[in-house]
């Protein structure tokens, strides 16, 4: 793989990850990790993309600089005539206008550069000095971003080689404007940047060109409307400053206060020294060629600098995402245990469904029929069913009933904790929105009941599957599915029951006295594998009640499906840098 293939396929890597990279989580920083992965994308696209795809196209001079510095002037002086207009009041509002010569016009009539902004190719110069452009409304026309749009102007005193950019103003009023701005200067090989005698040490145009020379882009400077006789004092004042700021080679260029004539023109001559810089350039393809490897060395550069602060954002973001899970899981996790420790130490055994199956199993009649063998404790229990109206049905639906609450409780509890935590969290306060998620929905309650039936109902069918062949069969339909299917659901709470007391000798008495009855059915291996699986399934059901609530937490954290990894966005980072080498980056 070539040098220019590979850091080709590395940036457009990058690209593709920067973009995906939304960062929807709202983390510390995250507005300015947004914005700067906005940058690099926008970047990528407007300059160092088109530039590493053609290396030796035209190159694209972005004049830039403060408001009122006299930039459309300058460029009027420098073309010859009006194609641009100054404002008199600001912000002014017009579309960005690209001269190139003639020549060059297939470089800049396509989405090359600048892709985000339509196409307007401008026909004429009026005689006011405006430049008219075709009928085509900027807004109607494909790729334009807000109704801007980039006006082309083919102008044969522009050097082959070489096309100005009428900039906006870098600290204009207009957040759209210094948006323009400085997507436009992020785009250009060279910055031609236009101040003037009295703002020269403004902050706005130094922070610019303080970031030029950190990224290594080529600036040439232009210092307008100088007083006459102080042309020496200002220059030298201005290009200490410079060389402070690592800008010690720029050009500089002295415009003296000059009148305007009719036209709004200054006198030639006092911008001859920036005309023959440009064709100077012009005529040296080498110099061109070097300036636009320098430019696109930094601004590569500063796309691996960036990408490795996304891939730093993206953990950011991973880490917070991790929490909010870990918050909820461990909310419900607990909400787990604590239910399934309720079916484990005998809770379930007090109360109503104490008393429903002391109605199943009488009291002392009931172990006194044990002691006289389990015959006559199943002839017992048979006459017992067929006397009375299916009371084992009553022990079902208090086990569903306690089942249920204990669940739902658990589960609000859980909820509860996890909505508290999330609260605590920023980036979980914005994914909560307003939304009452610590409050259980409707219907949770009765999806909770169809949980612990459908756990009953696996029962039936386990004990239908046990008593299959015909020996057993007859005992267990001598006793009823029902009945059996309750014994079991009092095996699986009491056998490792926690009851104390009254209790004992009630719940979990009886519940030896069940499982005595089961095994004397089916036989102690298949009891303690029917218990076994029984306990799982009733585990099972609980998770799964309790995974569907945790979910209504967890599915906020969806918005981060397909987010690059920060390993990728890393590995990416390293490989614009080494590749970035050939272009002179990290010099």
């Amino acid at each position: 793989m070539t040098d220019q293939t590979e850091i080709l396929s590395a940036l457009e890597d990058a690209r593709a990850l920067l973009a995906a990279s939304t960062l929807p989580l709202s983390t510390t920083d995250v507005l300015r990790e947004r914005q700067d992965i906005d940058r690099a994308v926008a970047q990528l696209d407007d300059y160092v993309l088109p530039r590493v795809r053609s290396l030796d196209a035209p190159l694209l001079a972005v004049v830039g600089g403060s408001t009122g510095a006299g930039k459309s002037t300058l460029v009027n002086a420098v073309v010859g005539h009006p194609v641009t207009r100054a404002g008199a009041i600001r912000p002014t509002t017009r579309q960005p206008i690209l001269i190139h010569h003639p020549r060059d016009a297939d470089a800049f009539a396509t989405q090359r550069v600048l892709p985000h902004l339509s196409r307007i190719h401008a026909q004429k110069v009026t005689p006011a000095g405006s430049t008219a452009a075709d009928t085509a409304s900027p807004s109607a026309l494909p790729g334009t971003a807000d109704g801007q749009a980039l006006v082309l102007l083919a102008d044969p005193r522009i050097p082959e080689g070489v096309a100005l950019l009428d900039a906006p103003d870098v600290d204009s009023i207009s957040d759209e404007n210094r948006r323009l701005a400085g997507q436009l200067l992020a785009a250009a090989d060279l910055w031609l940047f236009v101040t003037t005698a009295n703002r020269y040490a403004d902050a706005v145009p130094w922070r610019l060109l303080v970031e030029a020379a950190q990224r290594d882009i080529t600036v040439a400077v232009v210092l307008d409307r100088v007083p006459r006789g102080l042309e020496v004092e200002i220059e030298e004042d201005l290009r200490r400053m410079l060389a402070e700021q690592g800008l010690g080679d720029a050009p500089l260029f002295t415009v003296p206060e000059s009148p305007l004539n009719e036209m709004g023109m200054l006198p030639p001559h006092v911008v001859d020294p920036v005309v023959d810089f440009l064709a100077e350039l012009g005529r040296d393809a080498a110099s061109r060629s070097e300036i636009a490897r320098r430019t696109l060395g930094g601004a590569v550069r500063s796309i691996a600098e960036r990408t490795g602060a996304a891939a730093t954002a993206v953990l950011s973001q991973q880490r917070v995402e991790a929490q909010l899970r870990n918050d909820v899981d461990r909310a419900f996790d607990e909400a787990l245990a604590a239910v399934i420790e309720s079916t484990r130490d005998g809770a379930l055994l007090r109360g109503e469904v104490l008393a429903r199956w002391q109605d199943f199993v009488g009291t002392g009649e009931f172990f006194r029929n044990l002691e006289a063998g389990i015959g006559r404790m199943r002839d017992r229990l048979t006459a017992f069913l067929s006397g009375r109206p299916a009371p084992e049905v009553q022990v079902e639906e208090a086990i569903e009933t306690g089942l249920q609450t204990v669940i739902v409780e658990e589960a609000a509890r859980a909820s509860e904790t996890a909505e508290r935590r999330w609260q605590d969290e920023p980036a979980g306060r914005v994914l909560l929105g307003g939304s009452d998620l610590g409050s259980l929905p409707p219907d949770f309650r009765e999806r909770t009941a169809e949980q612990v039936r459908a756990w009953q109902g696996d029962l039936m069918e386990l004990i239908q599957r046990e008593g299959a062949d015909k020996r057993t069969k007859a005992r267990a339909m001598s006793l009823g599915v029902n009945a059996l299917t309750v014994i079991l659901m009092i095996g699986v709470f009491s056998m490792t029951g926690g009851l104390t007391g009254l209790e004992v000798g009630i719940a979990g008495g009886s519940g030896v006295v069940g499982t005595k009855l089961l095994e004397a059915v089916f036989g102690e291996d298949a009891v303690r594998r029917m218990a076994e699986e029984a306990r799982k399934n009733l585990e099972s059901r609980i998770h799964t009640v309790m995974d569907q609530q945790a979910s209504v937490f967890l599915r906020r954290l969806d918005v981060l499906d397909g987010h690059p990894e920060a390993g990728e966005l890393a590995a990416v980072a390293e490989r614009i840098r080494t590749a970035g080498r050939t272009l002179g980056e990290g010099r």
